[in-house]
């Protein structure tokens, strides 16, 4: 079907078998039961705590809510909790930036020091848009994940409440020496997004938060999702939790995760969401909303040119690419994405959102403690392969 699922499929028959020459109920029946089983199962072992929901082709297949949105007062998640959905902000942001394209306001090839003031910093001038949104731009981020080193211990010596606009972050990390030249490697960088944000202030004249709301948010009809701030009162929100474990690695007890971030969402992070508010999103790129079809294609299309590639929760030959703000998973003879795919986590806080272009199925999985959503959509994705893409 390639990435838009009312379009000709560009691929002819594809690979393995297609969902029209099975019965569509039973094989949705069998992906429903598998999603169930396994929520229910990790939610038994305190392993699980939020949503999961699994559409085909846009009907609802399966969705559940487990746990608690509010542990002290025992207010249980449902299905249309806003959770904070972490780094899939990003592809919010990056919808935005698209849209500024779009109307010849930025171009991908800008540089970021002619947008925005970074004299005296160590971003250098030939870092571009687009290697702002691909992670091939070289700088520092202010907690280096893929070094091992953990966002939350950031706010161990500086209050996390003196974060609260873009510019706040720069301290922390546009003053560190970069990691590469631009362009030449990837990394992934949550501050690239934060710089970002700053381009689509200046060139608005809008706060992020006000630009994207109203330009994303809004026009994809996403009424359950917002930048909430941890000190509001915010109604059928969930709190994150993080995991207190024993020796054995079991989870006996939760924490606040009110300390280990900021306490409101920015650019590259914290926009609170719900799973159908994320169906809707893409349903938007998929029918024009949000953007015309050159700059959704641009989206949801790889651009970056490095490759990481790897067995796939057993799937020989596939591999993976990055992109904007999506990834993506090829099938073996690369002609078209088995899955694009969005993640995100901070302390107490997982989610991942999934889409299967070719037979227009996603899996959404929204959790407000620490768990490993990986893994979870891993098992469900077995099941759909197994089901829609197996000979």
């Amino acid at each position: 079907m390639g990435l838009f699922p009312h379009e000709k499929d560009p691929y002819g028959k594809g690979m393995g078998r297609n969902m029209k020459e099975q019965n569509p109920e039973l094989i949705n029946k069998r992906i429903k039961d598998a999603a169930q089983a396994l929520c229910e199962d990790w939610a038994g072992h305190n392993r699980f705590s939020g949503v999961c929901m699994v559409k085909c082709k846009g009907h609802t297949v399966f969705s559940g809510a487990y746990g608690f949105a509010s542990r002290a007062f025992k207010i249980p998640n449902k299905i249309d909790t806003k959770f904070d959905t972490a780094s899939i902000t990003k592809v919010f942001t990056a919808a935005a930036v698209l849209q500024l394209v779009q109307e010849k306001k930025l171009k991908l090839s800008d540089y970021i020091t002619q947008i925005i003031d970074l004299e005296g910093t160590e971003i250098s001038p030939d870092v571009t848009i687009e290697q702002l949104l691909n992670h091939t731009s070289g700088i520092h981020d202010d907690a280096e994940e893929e070094a091992g080193e953990e966002y939350s211990q950031l706010f161990v010596t500086s209050p996390n409440y003196a974060i609260k606009e873009c510019r706040d972050f720069l301290k922390n990390f546009a003053y560190k020496k970069p990691n590469f030249e631009p362009g030449s490697d990837v990394r992934y960088c949550n501050c690239s997004y934060v710089l970002l944000g700053l381009a689509i202030e200046k060139i608005t004249g809008k706060g992020y938060r006000e630009y994207v709301t109203e330009n994303v948010f809004r026009k994809a009809g996403m009424r359950n999702t917002a930048f909430l701030s941890m000190d509001s009162i915010n109604e059928n929100t969930a709190e994150g939790y993080v995991n207190l474990n024993n020796e054995d690695g079991e989870v006996v007890g939760y924490k606040k995760n009110i300390y280990c971030f900021p306490p409101m969402g920015t650019p590259d992070g914290g926009a609170y969401t719900t799973a159908e508010d994320l169906n809707l999103f893409l349903s938007a790129m998929q029918k024009k909303i949000l953007l015309d079809d050159t700059h959704a294609k641009l989206l949801l299309t790889p651009h970056c040119p490095y490759t990481r590639e790897k067995e796939w929760c057993g799937i020989p030959g596939l591999y993976e690419r990055n992109g904007y703000a999506f990834e993506f998973l090829f099938l073996p003879d690369g002609k078209e994405p088995f899955c694009i795919y969005k993640d995100g986590q901070n302390d107490g806080v997982a989610a991942r959102f999934n889409y299967y272009p070719r037979e227009d199925i996603s899996v959404t999985i929204l959790s407000n403690q620490d768990c490993d959503v990986w893994e979870m959509t891993k098992q469900i994705q077995r099941e759909i392969y197994s089901e829609c893409y197996s000979c």
